[in-house]
């Protein structure tokens, strides 16, 4: 069957914790399953742990990245301006998100139809990979491929939460890098918009309506 590109289009944030538990939080308003967010987690021990609201959704992220557990749990995202609550099942996480600083508005210039375009994403791998553990485009689990399409960044100033009751403490910086998949987040906590772009071989009962459009370069007007 002839592989499809199935896209995602929202937010990551990706935070260290004083206590040493990192984590990414995937926000998609758009995505073949509907509005989801899923939650990763890898423990201080490595233990790799992913929340996600329905068993069809935890399938298939769990059938792209790597993880010791996986939970169905109710899944939840609030917004107030810059301030964001996340509930996972046992988990609480708060977090809050500052200016854009120079790389944000870097992305932010770059049209939306030309930074959504798999080559041009696979064209920015390389300097990306400047930021430690960030990458663009790479290969995933079950043959899949992925691009990621950054738009905007934000840095994070604040977060806090708790995990199976305990404190996660304050924000920290994502060192060592997380283990999900091919790339990591950048270093320090930061929230991405982002457009996710995913290759599956022969993604049967995925709708082609889900799938994403050619590119489409943008062009000027006299």
């Amino acid at each position: 069957m002839t592989p499809q590109r199935l896209l995602f289009d929202g937010w990551i944030a990706g935070i260290g914790t004083t206590g040493g538990v990192r984590l990414v939080v995937g926000h998609w308003p758009v995505s073949p399953f509907g509005p989801v967010t899923d939650v990763m987690v890898e423990h201080p021990d490595g233990r790799r742990v992913l929340f996600a609201p329905t068993g069809e959704l935890g399938r298939f992220v769990a059938d792209t990245y790597s993880f010791e557990e996986v939970h169905v749990v109710p899944v939840a995202v609030t917004r107030a301006g810059p301030a964001w609550t996340v509930t996972a099942g046992p988990l609480t996480l708060r977090f809050g998100t500052g200016g854009r600083g120079g790389l944000g508005l870097l992305l932010r210039a770059v049209p939306g139809p030309l930074a959504r375009c798999p080559l041009w994403v696979r064209l920015i791998d390389r300097p990306a990979r400047l930021l430690r553990g960030v990458r663009t485009y790479g290969s995933a689990g079950n043959g899949r491929r992925e691009w990621y399409a950054a738009r905007d960044l934000h840095r994070i100033v604040t977060a806090g939460g708790e995990l199976d009751g305990v404190d996660l403490g304050g924000p920290a910086r994502i060192d060592p890098p997380v283990r999900f998949g091919f790339g990591s987040t950048p270093r320090t906590p930061a929230l991405v918009r982002v457009t996710t772009t995913v290759e599956v071989p022969g993604a049967a009962g995925v709708s082609a309506s889900k799938a994403t459009r050619r590119c489409r370069f943008p062009t000027t007007r006299a």
